[in-house]
């Protein structure tokens, strides 16, 4: 029974042990799915992430189910009605983030023919095996995240930092953060994208 599994300390409540189990530390290739939780990992800045988690499903909806090509044709009557939106963070600033991130993820979409063949160069295309004892052990970030920061940046990406990014990573199994002791350290670690 999963409840009775050592895991990683921080889920909280059911919905952070469900992403912690299902989602976290799984490498994601679909660019939808890419395009998502950059957003979100984004609009947790000055966040917890569970306030995000609480607010996903309206986020989904808000956004067109994180269709960049739709949101990257909002206009100033969207960015209203999104401010006016209680589901969500309302930012304006990570609002027009999300706006100018849907540009920028094109372009690169453009350039490189998916944004997953993009991202993933930043760890050679295969998911980094950390070797994490305690959560003193996992650093904010990493010469990787700070890599992707610059050239997303460079790029025309908000929101972005390297401490944003490195959550990112964590998020779509760039690297594996899963504490060794956690039962899904051993289960991702033999998975390969």
């Amino acid at each position: 029974m999963k409840s009775e599994l050592t895991r990683c300390p921080w889920p909280s409540d059911d919905l952070y042990i469900a992403y912690h189990d299902q989602e976290w530390g799984v490498p994601v290739h679909e660019d939808r799915h890419l395009f998502e939780m950059l957003i979100l990992e984004g609009a947790q800045a000055g966040l917890s992430w569970s306030t995000i988690l609480k607010k996903r499903d309206n986020y989904r909806a808000a956004f067109d189910r994180f269709d960049a090509r739709r949101v990257a044709k909002y206009d100033d009557r969207k960015v209203q009605e999104l401010l006016a939106n209680a589901g969500i963070v309302r930012n304006r600033l990570k609002i027009a983030a999300t706006i100018q991130n849907a540009k920028a993820f094109l372009a690169v979409q453009s350039e490189f023919g998916t944004f997953d063949a993009y991202v993933w160069q930043f760890v050679g295309g295969q998911p980094k095996q950390n070797q994490r004892r305690s959560m003193k052990d996992v650093p904010p970030r990493t010469d990787e995240s700070d890599a992707m920061s610059r050239d997303l940046l460079k790029r025309g990406f908000k929101f972005v930092g390297s401490t944003i990014c490195y959550a990112f990573m964590q998020a779509v199994g760039m690297v594996n953060d899963h504490l060794v002791t956690c039962y899904r350290h051993a289960e991702l670690s033999g998975k390969r994208p």
